[in-house]
């Protein structure tokens, strides 16, 4: 039995337009506490124009939260937007409480969950060059940290040092990482000159991809009911049921607030969805906000400039209350509703990836001299076979095969 206790906070927000709106990006920031391991007392939502430079929420406001942290033993106060170093000290000194922001909060989360080497130096990176932009009046905030939640990854001593050490590691990082990239470089270009398909599975956090892969692919990819369970791109290979094979990319889930800091940071992971043929987008078609997360989804792939590629879009979870609700995409290609947990409408994905193949392939019907036997094998590994008829000058092969192979 688990007798950690949990760190309880409160949380914050300043709501400039739509209430509504805030208070359920707070319900997504106590998700995200809550994967962190720790949980949400109470939300505290200020209506202002525009956020407070000195105190984020105002000073009246602060000084409520102060008299109710005290009355509750909050451990700390969790704020929804990225607070600068100004408003980080003074929130701190008022309410004498450990302050974070969804930006630690996140960076805290991938500290815990990196598991390859990459993932964990692209964590520290993005910490340190947030840290570092921090670093001008955090440091009373930073002595009230200890320990607990927004102080995993690079360690308190890292924490304390000057700008220029942190710029010397944050530069040493980045020559690991461009290393690491130049191996994945050469492991992407065989991928590449194999001619398999390649699909990214791309989608808000807990929407249900990495139980997908699972599902198709018969692995064992961690699966868990929590926000960013899984990191670090994982690729294996489907087999249709045509009996042709294509590559399956896990990659990490987006979400609202992504901090900018870890979308440069993790550019290089999300590169398996830019280089991917196609993209797989799986919604979580059981939760309100669907058409929020698959616009910040979108979003997110135009900033990284992977937009323009054939798109399945897959409305996930369909065994659960409320997917009866329609969802409008204008981008995808094609729309199939599933349950990767059940397997229910698996096999109308795997028919909808095939169409989506043979659309982009051309059709050979010929008859291929059994002397080109290296020829034979190249159509039976990368084409979609039609029919083979064993004749006396070759083999009549009907099948639909990739445009690179039709040229080789």
């Amino acid at each position: 039995m688990n007798t950690e206790q949990k760190e309880r906070y409160i949380l914050i927000a300043v709501a400039t337009e739509d209430e509504e709106q805030t208070q359920k990006s707070l319900d997504e920031l106590s998700e995200l506490l809550e994967t962190a391991g720790g949980e949400a007392e109470a939300y505290f939502i200020q209506r202002l124009p525009h956020p407070d430079n000195g105190t984020y929420v105002g000073s009246g406001k602060a000084e409520e939260i102060r008299i109710y942290a005290e009355a509750i033993e909050a451990d700390g106060i969790l704020s929804d937007d990225e607070l600068s170093p100004v408003q980080l000290k003074n929130l701190s000194e008022i309410t004498g409480c450990k302050v974070i922001d969804r930006t630690t909060l996140i960076l805290d989360i991938f500290a815990a969950h990196a598991r390859t080497k990459e993932g964990k130096i692209q964590v520290e990176m993005a910490q340190l060059k947030y840290r570092q932009s921090h670093l001008r009046g955090i440091g009373t905030a930073l002595s009230r940290l200890g320990g607990g939640i927004g102080t995993r990854g690079p360690g308190e001593t890292k924490l304390e040092t000057d700008r220029r050490a942190i710029q010397r590691r944050i530069a040493s990082l980045a020559s690991e990482i461009r290393e690491m990239k130049h191996v994945r470089d050469v492991t992407r270009k065989r991928r590449l000159e194999s001619a398999i398909p390649s699909f990214a599975i791309v989608g808000y956090t807990n929407a249900g991809k990495s139980t997908l892969l699972n599902r198709l692919t018969s692995s064992d990819v961690l699966v868990e009911d929590k926000l960013f369970a899984t990191l670090d791109p994982t690729t294996r290979v489907c087999k249709l049921e045509d009996g042709q094979e294509i590559m399956l990319t896990d990659t990490v889930g987006f979400i609202n607030k992504l901090p900018h800091n870890l979308i440069d940071a993790f550019r290089s992971t999300l590169e398996e969805a830019k280089y991917a043929d196609y993209i797989i987008h799986v919604v979580d078609g059981s939760d309100q906000e669907a058409d929020l997360h698959m616009e910040v989804v979108y979003r997110t792939l135009r900033e990284l400039d992977i937009m323009g590629k054939p798109v399945i879009l897959v409305i996930n979870k369909c065994d659960l209350p409320g997917v009866e609700d329609p969802i409008i995409d204008r981008i995808s290609e094609r729309t199939v509703r599933i349950s990767a947990k059940e397997g229910t409408g698996i096999s109308e994905l795997l028919e909808n990836i095939s169409e989506l193949l043979r659309e982009s392939r051309v059709l050979i019907d010929e008859v291929v001299p059994y002397s080109e036997g290296s020829r034979l094998a190249m159509i039976r590994k990368y084409g979609q076979l039609l029919s083979e008829e064993y004749e006396g000058d070759g083999v009549h092969i009907k099948a639909y095969v990739p445009t690179s192979i039709v040229r080789k």
